[in-house]
Protein backbone atom coordinates (compact mmCIF):
# COMPACT_ATOMS: atom_id res chain seq x y z
CA UNK A 1 0.00 0.00 0.00
CA UNK A 2 1.22 3.33 -1.08
CA UNK A 3 0.14 4.94 2.44
CA UNK A 4 2.17 2.74 4.22
CA UNK A 5 5.68 4.18 2.25
CA UNK A 6 6.35 8.00 1.55
CA UNK A 7 9.36 8.42 -0.79
CA UNK A 8 10.67 11.41 -3.17
CA UNK A 9 11.43 10.39 -7.08
CA UNK A 10 13.06 12.95 -9.14
CA UNK A 11 16.45 11.12 -11.21
CA UNK A 12 18.01 14.75 -10.23
CA UNK A 13 17.63 14.41 -6.59
CA UNK A 14 18.52 11.99 -3.65
CA UNK A 15 15.54 9.25 -3.52
CA UNK A 16 14.05 9.19 0.38
CA UNK A 17 11.90 6.75 1.70
CA UNK A 18 10.46 6.40 4.63
CA UNK A 19 7.99 3.83 5.24
CA UNK A 20 6.29 1.98 8.49
CA UNK A 21 8.43 -0.75 8.76
CA UNK A 22 6.47 -2.74 11.88
CA UNK A 23 5.62 -6.74 11.90
CA UNK A 24 3.38 -8.67 13.95
CA UNK A 25 4.69 -10.95 16.47
CA UNK A 26 2.28 -13.52 17.94
CA UNK A 27 2.08 -16.99 18.21
CA UNK A 28 5.67 -17.83 17.31
CA UNK A 29 5.14 -15.72 13.63
CA UNK A 30 6.63 -12.43 12.40
CA UNK A 31 3.89 -10.83 9.85
CA UNK A 32 4.91 -7.59 8.30
CA UNK A 33 1.89 -4.85 8.99
CA UNK A 34 1.47 -3.54 5.34
CA UNK A 35 0.96 -6.91 3.73
CA UNK A 36 -0.88 -7.75 6.98
CA UNK A 37 -3.56 -4.84 6.15
CA UNK A 38 -3.82 -5.32 2.35
CA UNK A 39 -4.70 -8.92 2.64
CA UNK A 40 -7.28 -7.94 5.44
CA UNK A 41 -8.87 -4.30 3.34
CA UNK A 42 -8.93 -6.74 0.47
CA UNK A 43 -10.94 -8.73 1.64
CA UNK A 44 -13.11 -6.37 3.02
CA UNK A 45 -13.30 -5.01 -0.41
CA UNK A 46 -14.37 -8.18 -2.60
CA UNK A 47 -15.70 -10.69 0.06
CA UNK A 48 -13.79 -13.66 -1.76
CA UNK A 49 -10.19 -14.88 -1.33
CA UNK A 50 -9.98 -15.13 -5.05
CA UNK A 51 -10.76 -11.17 -5.67
CA UNK A 52 -8.42 -10.46 -2.43
CA UNK A 53 -5.84 -12.19 -4.20
CA UNK A 54 -6.24 -10.34 -7.38
CA UNK A 55 -6.36 -6.97 -5.81
CA UNK A 56 -3.67 -7.97 -3.55
CA UNK A 57 -1.67 -8.89 -6.48
CA UNK A 58 -1.22 -12.59 -5.17
CA UNK A 59 -1.64 -16.05 -6.24
CA UNK A 60 -5.14 -17.90 -5.13
CA UNK A 61 -2.88 -20.19 -2.75
CA UNK A 62 -0.49 -17.32 -1.61
CA UNK A 63 -3.66 -15.27 -0.46
CA UNK A 64 -4.79 -18.46 1.52
CA UNK A 65 -1.35 -19.23 3.23
CA UNK A 66 -1.07 -15.87 3.95
CA UNK A 67 -4.61 -15.88 5.42
CA UNK A 68 -3.84 -19.15 7.33
CA UNK A 69 -0.31 -17.54 8.48
CA UNK A 70 -2.35 -15.26 10.14
CA UNK A 71 -4.73 -16.71 12.14
CA UNK A 72 -2.41 -18.77 13.44
CA UNK A 73 -0.28 -16.23 14.94
CA UNK A 74 -3.63 -14.63 16.32
CA UNK A 75 -4.78 -18.03 17.47
CA UNK A 76 -8.85 -16.75 16.06
CA UNK A 77 -10.18 -16.57 12.69
CA UNK A 78 -9.59 -13.13 10.67
CA UNK A 79 -11.99 -14.21 8.09
CA UNK A 80 -15.28 -17.14 7.90
CA UNK A 81 -17.33 -17.97 4.43
CA UNK A 82 -20.88 -16.67 4.93
CA UNK A 83 -23.89 -18.35 3.38
CA UNK A 84 -25.21 -16.07 0.72
CA UNK A 85 -22.31 -13.43 1.51
CA UNK A 86 -19.18 -14.93 0.24
CA UNK A 87 -16.09 -14.63 2.36
CA UNK A 88 -16.03 -11.73 5.14
CA UNK A 89 -13.85 -10.93 7.96
CA UNK A 90 -14.85 -11.97 11.22
CA UNK A 91 -15.17 -9.25 14.48
CA UNK A 92 -11.52 -9.66 15.44
CA UNK A 93 -10.22 -9.53 11.41
CA UNK A 94 -12.51 -6.31 11.10
CA UNK A 95 -11.04 -4.78 14.84
CA UNK A 96 -7.19 -5.69 13.26
CA UNK A 97 -8.05 -4.16 10.09
CA UNK A 98 -9.54 -1.31 12.09
CA UNK A 99 -6.88 -0.74 14.26
CA UNK A 100 -3.65 -0.92 11.69
CA UNK A 101 -5.51 1.23 9.18
CA UNK A 102 -5.76 3.90 12.03
CA UNK A 103 -2.31 3.55 12.75
CA UNK A 104 -1.42 4.13 8.57
CA UNK A 105 -3.15 7.17 8.60
CA UNK A 106 -1.90 8.77 12.00
CA UNK A 107 1.69 8.21 10.57
CA UNK A 108 0.56 9.48 6.73
CA UNK A 109 1.49 13.26 7.48
CA UNK A 110 4.83 12.90 9.99
CA UNK A 111 6.00 10.39 7.21
CA UNK A 112 5.41 13.12 4.42
CA UNK A 113 6.71 15.77 6.44
CA UNK A 114 10.29 14.09 6.91
CA UNK A 115 10.38 13.12 3.79
CA UNK A 116 10.15 16.61 2.21
CA UNK A 117 12.70 17.45 5.08
CA UNK A 118 15.18 14.87 4.47
CA UNK A 119 15.26 15.12 0.23
CA UNK A 120 15.42 18.78 0.92
CA UNK A 121 18.49 18.43 3.20
CA UNK A 122 19.84 15.94 1.02
CA UNK A 123 19.77 17.64 -2.04
CA UNK A 124 21.08 20.84 -0.49
CA UNK A 125 24.23 19.30 0.12
CA UNK A 126 27.50 20.80 -0.72
CA UNK A 127 28.50 19.01 -4.28
CA UNK A 128 25.15 16.95 -4.27
CA UNK A 129 24.09 18.60 -7.66
CA UNK A 130 27.27 17.21 -9.08
CA UNK A 131 26.39 13.04 -7.87
CA UNK A 132 25.31 11.20 -10.13
CA UNK A 133 21.13 10.29 -10.93
CA UNK A 134 20.34 7.12 -8.98
CA UNK A 135 19.16 4.12 -11.19
CA UNK A 136 15.68 3.56 -11.33
CA UNK A 137 15.02 0.09 -9.60
CA UNK A 138 12.65 -1.41 -11.51
CA UNK A 139 11.30 -5.34 -10.23
CA UNK A 140 10.08 -6.84 -13.27
CA UNK A 141 8.71 -10.70 -14.15
CA UNK A 142 11.34 -12.40 -16.80
CA UNK A 143 10.82 -11.25 -20.41
CA UNK A 144 13.99 -12.28 -22.97
CA UNK A 145 12.59 -9.58 -24.92
CA UNK A 146 12.67 -6.73 -21.83
CA UNK A 147 16.05 -8.09 -20.04
CA UNK A 148 17.59 -7.57 -23.89
CA UNK A 149 16.03 -4.39 -24.34
CA UNK A 150 17.19 -3.18 -20.86
CA UNK A 151 21.17 -4.64 -21.74
CA UNK A 152 21.54 -1.26 -23.96
CA UNK A 153 19.21 1.33 -21.40
CA UNK A 154 21.55 3.29 -18.88
CA UNK A 155 20.11 4.36 -15.72
CA UNK A 156 17.43 1.66 -14.83
CA UNK A 157 18.50 -1.63 -12.13
CA UNK A 158 16.38 -5.07 -12.85
CA UNK A 159 16.06 -7.15 -10.45
CA UNK A 160 14.08 -10.25 -12.29
CA UNK A 161 11.02 -11.83 -9.72
CA UNK A 162 7.44 -12.88 -9.76
CA UNK A 163 5.19 -10.22 -11.19
CA UNK A 164 3.32 -10.38 -7.30
CA UNK A 165 6.70 -10.26 -5.86
CA UNK A 166 6.82 -7.20 -8.14
CA UNK A 167 4.27 -5.39 -7.42
CA UNK A 168 5.11 -6.16 -3.75
CA UNK A 169 8.53 -4.23 -3.98
CA UNK A 170 6.75 -1.13 -5.74
CA UNK A 171 4.38 -1.01 -2.90
CA UNK A 172 6.97 -1.59 -0.13
CA UNK A 173 9.27 1.06 -1.56
CA UNK A 174 11.51 -1.09 -2.37
CA UNK A 175 11.08 -0.38 -6.51
CA UNK A 176 10.56 2.35 -8.35
CA UNK A 177 8.39 0.20 -10.94
CA UNK A 178 7.03 -3.01 -11.51
CA UNK A 179 7.07 -5.26 -14.83
CA UNK A 180 4.41 -8.18 -14.31
CA UNK A 181 1.53 -9.89 -16.30
CA UNK A 182 -1.83 -11.37 -15.27
CA UNK A 183 -2.56 -13.83 -18.37
CA UNK A 184 -5.07 -11.37 -20.32
CA UNK A 185 -4.72 -9.85 -23.43
CA UNK A 186 -6.13 -6.05 -22.67
CA UNK A 187 -4.43 -2.67 -22.85
CA UNK A 188 -5.30 -2.92 -19.08
CA UNK A 189 -4.93 -5.10 -16.29
CA UNK A 190 -8.12 -7.14 -14.76
CA UNK A 191 -10.16 -4.66 -12.92
CA UNK A 192 -9.57 -5.74 -9.87
CA UNK A 193 -5.88 -5.68 -10.17
CA UNK A 194 -6.70 -2.50 -11.58
CA UNK A 195 -8.74 -1.07 -8.65
CA UNK A 196 -6.04 -2.02 -6.15
CA UNK A 197 -3.65 0.02 -8.64
CA UNK A 198 -5.46 3.27 -8.85
CA UNK A 199 -6.19 3.15 -5.27
CA UNK A 200 -2.66 3.19 -4.27
CA UNK A 201 -1.87 5.79 -7.22
CA UNK A 202 -0.38 3.46 -9.61
CA UNK A 203 -0.82 3.51 -13.01
CA UNK A 204 0.20 0.36 -15.41
CA UNK A 205 1.85 1.45 -18.96
CA UNK A 206 1.06 -1.76 -20.99
CA UNK A 207 4.55 -2.60 -22.65
CA UNK A 208 4.41 -5.40 -25.17
CA UNK A 209 1.88 -8.46 -26.00
CA UNK A 210 3.47 -11.71 -26.05
CA UNK A 211 2.53 -15.51 -26.87
CA UNK A 212 2.36 -17.99 -23.73
CA UNK A 213 2.68 -21.64 -24.35
CA UNK A 214 3.99 -25.03 -24.02
CA UNK A 215 7.59 -25.37 -25.09
CA UNK A 216 8.45 -29.39 -25.83
CA UNK A 217 11.39 -30.94 -27.80
CA UNK A 218 11.64 -30.02 -31.46
CA UNK A 219 8.56 -31.51 -33.72
CA UNK A 220 6.88 -31.99 -30.49
CA UNK A 221 6.96 -36.14 -30.10
CA UNK A 222 4.86 -36.65 -27.59
CA UNK A 223 1.81 -34.38 -29.26
CA UNK A 224 1.59 -32.58 -26.43
CA UNK A 225 -1.34 -29.36 -27.10
CA UNK A 226 -3.08 -29.00 -24.39
CA UNK A 227 -3.11 -28.94 -20.78
CA UNK A 228 -5.37 -32.50 -20.46
CA UNK A 229 -2.38 -33.79 -22.76
CA UNK A 230 0.61 -32.67 -20.01
CA UNK A 231 -1.87 -35.19 -17.57
CA UNK A 232 -3.22 -37.82 -19.92
CA UNK A 233 0.13 -38.12 -21.33
CA UNK A 234 2.29 -38.41 -18.12
CA UNK A 235 4.72 -35.99 -19.70
CA UNK A 236 7.24 -34.67 -17.55
CA UNK A 237 6.73 -30.92 -16.87
CA UNK A 238 9.02 -28.64 -15.40
CA UNK A 239 7.21 -25.34 -13.79
CA UNK A 240 8.15 -21.56 -13.16
CA UNK A 241 7.59 -20.42 -9.35
CA UNK A 242 5.14 -19.86 -6.97
CA UNK A 243 4.27 -16.20 -7.26
CA UNK A 244 5.10 -15.54 -10.91
CA UNK A 245 2.68 -14.36 -13.45
CA UNK A 246 3.55 -17.56 -15.26
CA UNK A 247 2.43 -20.09 -12.64
CA UNK A 248 -0.53 -18.51 -12.27
CA UNK A 249 -1.19 -18.75 -15.59
CA UNK A 250 -1.16 -22.23 -15.62
CA UNK A 251 -2.56 -23.20 -12.32
CA UNK A 252 -5.82 -21.22 -13.81
CA UNK A 253 -5.76 -22.92 -16.61
CA UNK A 254 -5.55 -26.45 -14.78
CA UNK A 255 -8.38 -25.30 -13.00
CA UNK A 256 -10.68 -24.22 -15.61
CA UNK A 257 -9.55 -28.20 -17.20
CA UNK A 258 -11.24 -29.49 -13.87
CA UNK A 259 -7.60 -31.05 -13.07
CA UNK A 260 -5.49 -31.17 -10.10
CA UNK A 261 -1.92 -30.05 -9.77
CA UNK A 262 -1.03 -33.87 -8.49
CA UNK A 263 -2.55 -34.54 -11.81
CA UNK A 264 0.66 -32.82 -13.74
CA UNK A 265 4.39 -34.94 -13.56
CA UNK A 266 6.25 -32.36 -12.09
CA UNK A 267 4.12 -29.50 -10.97
CA UNK A 268 6.54 -28.82 -8.00
CA UNK A 269 9.61 -28.88 -10.02
CA UNK A 270 10.40 -25.10 -10.54
CA UNK A 271 12.80 -23.01 -12.73
CA UNK A 272 12.66 -18.92 -12.26
CA UNK A 273 12.65 -17.92 -15.37
CA UNK A 274 11.15 -18.62 -19.02
CA UNK A 275 15.07 -19.22 -19.91
CA UNK A 276 15.26 -21.43 -17.65
CA UNK A 277 12.45 -23.89 -18.35
CA UNK A 278 13.17 -23.96 -21.45
CA UNK A 279 16.80 -25.21 -20.95
CA UNK A 280 15.62 -27.62 -19.01
CA UNK A 281 13.44 -28.86 -22.13
CA UNK A 282 16.15 -28.48 -24.44
CA UNK A 283 18.62 -30.59 -22.17
CA UNK A 284 15.49 -33.41 -22.04
CA UNK A 285 14.99 -33.33 -18.58
CA UNK A 286 11.91 -32.48 -19.26
CA UNK A 287 9.43 -33.00 -22.04
CA UNK A 288 7.34 -29.71 -21.80
CA UNK A 289 7.03 -26.19 -19.74
CA UNK A 290 5.03 -23.28 -20.21
CA UNK A 291 6.92 -19.89 -21.27
CA UNK A 292 6.90 -16.82 -23.56
CA UNK A 293 7.54 -17.94 -27.01
CA UNK A 294 10.72 -15.81 -27.30
CA UNK A 295 12.32 -18.49 -25.42
CA UNK A 296 11.16 -20.95 -27.17
CA UNK A 297 12.52 -19.94 -29.85
CA UNK A 298 15.96 -19.27 -28.35
CA UNK A 299 16.31 -22.30 -27.81
CA UNK A 300 14.90 -24.24 -30.90
CA UNK A 301 11.68 -25.60 -28.94
CA UNK A 302 8.43 -26.48 -30.81
CA UNK A 303 6.30 -24.00 -29.11
CA UNK A 304 2.37 -24.65 -28.93
CA UNK A 305 0.38 -21.23 -28.18
CA UNK A 306 -1.99 -21.26 -25.24
CA UNK A 307 -2.80 -17.70 -24.95
CA UNK A 308 -1.30 -14.30 -25.19
CA UNK A 309 -0.80 -11.81 -22.64
CA UNK A 310 0.04 -7.66 -22.06
CA UNK A 311 2.97 -7.60 -19.92
CA UNK A 312 2.67 -4.09 -17.95
CA UNK A 313 4.64 -1.61 -16.54
CA UNK A 314 3.14 -0.60 -13.33
CA UNK A 315 4.72 2.68 -11.33
CA UNK A 316 3.53 5.76 -9.24
CA UNK A 317 1.16 8.01 -11.82
CA UNK A 318 3.67 11.25 -10.97
CA UNK A 319 6.75 8.94 -12.29
CA UNK A 320 5.38 7.99 -16.03
CA UNK A 321 7.28 10.85 -17.79
CA UNK A 322 10.71 10.01 -16.13
CA UNK A 323 13.12 10.23 -19.26
CA UNK A 324 14.04 6.21 -18.43
CA UNK A 325 10.60 5.21 -18.45
CA UNK A 326 9.86 6.73 -21.52
CA UNK A 327 13.39 5.33 -23.03
CA UNK A 328 12.32 1.54 -21.92
CA UNK A 329 8.80 2.24 -23.66
CA UNK A 330 9.91 3.62 -26.61
CA UNK A 331 12.88 0.63 -26.64
CA UNK A 332 10.17 -2.11 -26.05
CA UNK A 333 7.66 -0.67 -28.83
CA UNK A 334 10.61 -1.12 -31.61
CA UNK A 335 11.85 -4.47 -30.21
CA UNK A 336 8.25 -5.74 -30.59
CA UNK A 337 7.33 -3.86 -33.37
CA UNK A 338 4.47 -1.83 -31.81
CA UNK A 339 2.74 -0.88 -28.84
CA UNK A 340 0.88 -3.88 -26.77
CA UNK A 341 -2.85 -2.78 -27.78
CA UNK A 342 -3.84 -2.18 -31.35
CA UNK A 343 -6.67 0.02 -33.10
CA UNK A 344 -7.97 3.63 -32.49
CA UNK A 345 -7.98 3.12 -28.60
CA UNK A 346 -4.73 1.93 -28.57
CA UNK A 347 -3.32 4.71 -30.48
CA UNK A 348 -4.77 7.41 -28.46
CA UNK A 349 -4.18 5.81 -25.06
CA UNK A 350 -0.71 5.59 -27.00
CA UNK A 351 -0.47 9.26 -27.43
CA UNK A 352 -1.78 9.82 -24.03
CA UNK A 353 1.45 7.52 -22.53
CA UNK A 354 3.97 9.56 -24.83
CA UNK A 355 2.08 13.00 -23.09
CA UNK A 356 2.94 11.42 -19.68
CA UNK A 357 -0.51 10.18 -18.67
CA UNK A 358 -0.24 6.45 -18.88
CA UNK A 359 -3.20 4.20 -20.08
CA UNK A 360 -4.73 2.70 -17.69
CA UNK A 361 -5.34 4.86 -14.61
Amino acid sequence: MAAWNHRAMDARRPRVTLALDGRIEAGGASLPLAGTLDLLEAIAATRSIQGAAARAGLSYRGAWGKLAALEAALGRRAAAKTKGHGTELTAAGEALRAALDAARRRLEAPLAREVAALGAALAALPGAGDAPAPPLRLAASHDPTLVDALGGLEGIALQVCGSSEALEALRAGRADAAGCHFGTAGDAPPAAVLAGLRKDGLRALPLFRRAQGLMTAPGNPLGLRSIADLARSGARFVNRQRGSGTRAWFDRMLAAAGLEPAAIRGHGDEEFTHQAVAAVVAAGRADAGMGAEAAARRFGLHFRKLGEETYFLVLPARDARDRRVRALVARMRTARGGPAGRGPRADARRRRTDEGEGSAG
